[in-house]
């Protein structure tokens, strides 16, 4: 039966949206009409009613699918069927846009199509590396133990999104409060301050000067400068949507000293990551390659996982294959030698993935806690810089009324 989304209105003239269940457009609207509601649209939400279509793309958030994916595979190891879990969901479900989602996926799989083939639907909110796993999931007969690690790698990744965020968003505001103050301090504090020094007709300071030199500067410029920046966002943004352009970029970050250290250790643990559910799904190492290398940001990166799916098609080890491209640290390329030994390349690699996200969360700690005292030294020295040159020519006036 396939879910609509409506918009009605009461006696009263409210507006009511939400989703319903019915076998065609027309049932649906009867039914609002039973509950005293005036149907003013109604859309279908499930593509197997020949009827309509949908109106526009839908997605989810993050965290939005991390709860759909853990809630449908706890509902599912419970013994529930997969219709009785979809409704269980669309009952809990908070968000209209998440009871659209339920409802149009509970409306194919009730017309006989596979969950994979439904979250095909919503491409937007189900990556290709999701929908592999959940079919791999259902053919193997083990998609609620698929789902529940699929719910862990998720909530993994969102964990390590907010530690990176944290790490970088508070050096970020630090740094712009900084600039900023600094930049009023030049343009408008200093200006005024030492006005009043210039009318004793002395030769000012070479600090003093400079600085006066620096915010005439600034005063004139400023515009000039905020446009440059507008201008590098927009020349960066249609760079990085041109393929030629985004690799160089990728390969300037990846031979960066520190930055691509880190960038490089993120692509590897979100490849050990997948891996490791992929492989544990029974799925074939090639086509697990393949979903991998979606996972990764770096162009370099990309191109190193290829050359390696194709050493590994070619009768090569993953280890040996990811080793020769030089591009992945080589712990974890131990460790994926040792799962390959003892047959358990899911627990290596699933091994390999926690060890770099504790590599990444160690050096981003370091740089946030070397980033606080370098800032204050930072600020302390313009500080000191600006008050010298306010003082500096008060010591000159000083020793001109002593003589």
């Amino acid at each position: 039966m396939p879910g609509f989304r409506y918009h009605a209105y009461s006696v009263e003239g409210k507006l009511h949206r939400g989703v319903l269940e019915a076998d065609s457009a027309r049932q649906a609207r009867a039914l609002l009409r039973e509950q005293g509601l005036t149907p003013h649209r109604v859309d279908v939400i499930a593509a197997n009613d020949p009827g309509g279509a949908r109106t526009r793309p839908m997605s989810l958030s993050h965290t939005e699918l991390t709860q759909l994916t853990r809630g449908l595979a706890t509902l599912m190891e419970a013994g529930l069927t997969i219709e009785q879990a979809f409704n269980a969901l669309i009952e809990q479900a908070e968000s209209e846009r998440l009871r659209q989602v339920l409802a149009a996926l509970r409306g194919e799989v009730l017309a006989g199509n596979t969950i994979a083939k439904a979250l095909a639907s919503f491409p937007n909110t189900f990556s290709e590396l999701f929908r592999t796993l959940v079919a791999a999931g259902e053919t193997s007969g083990q998609l609620s133990r698929v789902l529940l690690r699929l719910a862990d790698y998720l909530e993994d990744r969102q964990q390590m999104r907010a530690k990176i965020a944290l790490a970088l968003v508070y050096p970020a505001i630090v740094l712009a409060v900084a600039l900023i103050v600094v930049g009023a301090l030049l343009v408008y504090v200093l200006p005024q301050v030492i006005q009043v020094f210039q009318h004793a007709h002395q030769q000012l300071p070479w600090l003093t000067r400079a600085l006066i030199a620096l915010s005439v500067f600034l005063q004139a410029t400023w515009i000039g400068w905020l446009a440059a920046l507008v201008v590098a966002a927009i020349v960066l943004r249609i760079a990085l949507k041109r393929p030629a352009s985004r690799a160089a970029i990728h390969r300037s970050l990846w031979r960066a000293p520190m930055v691509g250290r880190i960038l490089r250790h993120l692509d590897a643990a979100r490849l050990a990551s997948t891996l490791s559910i992929l492989v544990g799904s029974r799925v074939p190492i090639l086509q697990a390659l393949d979903a991998g290398t979606g996972v990764m940001t770096l162009v370099p990166m990309r191109e190193a996982l290829t050359t390696a799916a194709r050493g590994v098609r070619e009768g090569m080890g993953l280890s040996r294959a990811l080793a020769a491209t030089g591009a992945f640290p080589p712990v974890m390329v131990h460790l994926i030698a040792s799962g390959e030994a003892s047959g358990r390349m899911d627990e290596s690699l699933e091994r390999a993935a926690r060890q770099q996200q504790n590599d990444i969360a160690t050096r981003l700690a370091a740089f946030a806690a070397l980033f606080e005292p370098a800032m204050i030294l930072f600020m302390g020295g313009v500080v000191l810089t600006i008050v010298l040159a306010i003082l500096l020519p008060i010591f000159q006036l000083n020793q001109l009324v002593g003589r």
